[in-house]
């Protein structure tokens, strides 16, 4: 069975959900959570970055535009295939501003913005406590400095990420069952 959401008055398209927000606050995890719910096709944004931004951003420079935009277009293509293929996906990406966001819809217009949101010092915490990944926790400040929220011409929800990951599987299963009534 292919999961759809409404796509403004055009007829359904699988369900894309991008699950944002700065390092830290559990993408990958309620992702893999989401993915595994709703049995969807999975990507992790990390996997789709070209070596040199690795790279920098290790060496604790944060990226710029123009690094993130092959980067974004890559995404914004996964989505795209998962979408006319007919299986839909869910990817991570931290889409921090709305010129990000701007990159993904016009690869998957239906895509829904899942902006996994935390205070400061919570995801602070979390990443003290992360091992193995590249994102130094001195770029978070950047991060936040950078984030837009949601503008109400974006397709998404917010949630904050003091729950669980699997409650905020729920929550997010939730959210989304508005829009596709087959999401069990």
């Amino acid at each position: 069975m292919a999961l759809s959401v409404e796509n403004h008055g055009t007829p359904a398209a699988p369900l894309t959900v991008v699950v944002m927000g700065v390092s830290g606050v559990g993408k990958t995890t309620v992702a893999r959570l989401l993915a595994d719910r709703l049995g969807l096709p999975r990507a992790e944004a990390d996997d789709f970055h070209p070596p040199a931004n690795i790279a920098k951003m290790s060496a604790g420079t944060p990226l710029d535009d123009e690094d993130r935009a092959p980067w974004l277009r890559a995404l914004g293509g996964w989505l795209r295939e998962r979408a006319e293929a007919g299986t839909g996906g869910v990817v991570t990406c931290s889409a921090l501003k709305h010129r990000y966001r701007d990159i993904l819809r016009a690869a998957c217009p239906g895509a829904f913005f899942l902006h996994l949101s935390g205070g400061t010092e919570l995801v602070e915490d979390r990443l003290a406590h992360r091992t193995g990944h590249f994102m130094p926790p001195s770029l978070l400040a950047s991060q936040y400095a950078a984030l837009e929220p949601l503008g109400a011409d974006e397709r998404g929800a917010v949630l904050d990420v003091g729950p669980s990951p699997e409650e905020l599987v729920e929550l997010a299963v939730a959210l989304l069952r508005p829009v596709n009534g087959d999401l069990a």
